[in-house]
């Protein structure tokens, strides 16, 4: 008569902690692969220099709410995620600031490689516009700089291009 040989109890409990650790290494792994993959790690270019003229930066700040100008931005949608962009600029009195470059910057958050930078068309008494065809729908910051008059003068606003 041949006897089977029984298995100790708890013989699988190394397998549970080989299991245990093989799935947190897998977690592990898949969130570093999604980390590295989906963003450039790049929130801001140049930082110790931009820190380095924080001072001037809040000092421009300051003298452009001096000058209590007013500026209506309207961002309409277009076709093929475009963004018609109109920007008026008027004085402390009310009256349209003329002469100016309106640059605007369409810089996407969530990914790099897709920023267009465009120069504004004047379009009559302190009004500037542009269309501008972005690559992706979504959401996109707009940075406009005037310059040409006391000082250039900064508007940024976030957009959605459907």
């Amino acid at each position: 008569m041949h006897m089977t040989e029984q298995r100790k109890p708890g013989w699988w409990y190394p397998y549970i902690f080989v299991g245990g650790f093989m799935v947190v290494l897998v977690v592990n792994f898949t969130m570093a692969y999604f980390a590295n993959s989906t963003f450039s790690g790049v929130s801001t270019e140049r930082p110790y220099e931009k820190g380095l003229a924080f001072n001037q930066t809040i000092e421009a700040a300051r003298k452009q709410e001096a000058l209590n100008w007013s500026v209506d931005l309207q961002v309409d949608p277009a076709a093929n995620h475009g963004a018609h962009v109109t920007v008026t600029y008027k004085d402390a009195a009310g009256k349209p600031v003329d002469g100016m470059e309106v640059k605007a910057r369409f810089v996407r958050p969530t990914a790099k490689g897709h920023d267009r930078e465009v120069l504004l068309a004047p379009i009559g008494p302190g009004a500037y516009a542009t269309l501008q065809e972005l690559p992706l729908a979504g959401v996109w910051d707009l940075a406009l700089v005037a310059t040409g008059k006391d000082l250039p003068y900064s508007v940024n606003r976030r957009i959605v291009v459907p």
